[in-house]
């Protein structure tokens, strides 16, 4: 019988770990069913296209794990097929720590957050880093000329799983927030010149 794509992060002791908190039987349940998700047929594109926000962990060759930051507008992140997530990796400060991890070890995990909506999806995989190719820039937008962007990541999806919302802050983004301050703005002026003179405080 093959193993549940859920034992990528369900080791031995971390079943014990259930086992003795009491929350074995439920995961024993999802492993019945096959575990985690796995290619991304079924991946929601429609949460892909609204984040903005994203980490990467990965590990040196001595088990030392990292976690560094990547962002972009909404949408940064694309499926480029069945089971691989594309990226751009922007230049920063040069110290290299994620190069560095994966050029020893590629197993590497992705956590993606809307904090909006409250959401976050967390994927387990292998990554690389890869020079800028015609088909990335067609993918991403990218723009040839732009000289910020150092490489790309492909990171090739082992398995996949959604986390509940709890406890995530919800968070609104900045743009949203200028957009409803103009929204208001023009109702105020439509108010003012219909002569109920309204105006807010903030």
């Amino acid at each position: 019988m093959a193993k549940p794509s859920s034992d990528i992060a369900f080791s031995p002791s971390v079943k014990a770990e259930q086992e003795r908190r009491g929350s074995r039987a439920a995961y024993a349940a999802l492993e019945r069913a096959g575990g985690f998700e796995t290619g991304l047929d079924r991946f929601p594109a429609a949460f892909l296209a609204r984040i903005d926000t994203a980490f990467l962990g990965t590990v040196n060759a001595d088990s030392q794990p990292y976690v560094q930051h990547r962002g972009g507008a909404p949408g940064f992140i694309r499926i480029a097929d069945r089971e691989t997530l594309v990226f751009a990796e922007r230049r920063g400060n040069r110290q290299y720590v994620t190069a560095g991890n994966l050029a020893d070890n590629p197993k590497a995990f992705l956590f993606l957050i809307d904090y909006e909506r409250r959401r976050r999806i967390k994927l387990w995989g292998r990554a690389r880093l890869v020079e800028i190719g015609a088909a990335h820039v067609a993918l991403l937008g990218l723009d040839p000329d732009d000289d910020t962007i150092d490489r790309v990541i492909e990171f090739e999806v082992a398995a996949w799983d959604v986390n509940c919302p709890e406890y995530i802050p919800q968070k609104v983004a900045v743009a949203t927030v200028a957009g409803l301050r103009a929204r208001i703005a023009e109702l105020e002026a439509d108010v003012a010149r219909l002569g109920g003179g309204v105006t807010t405080r903030e």
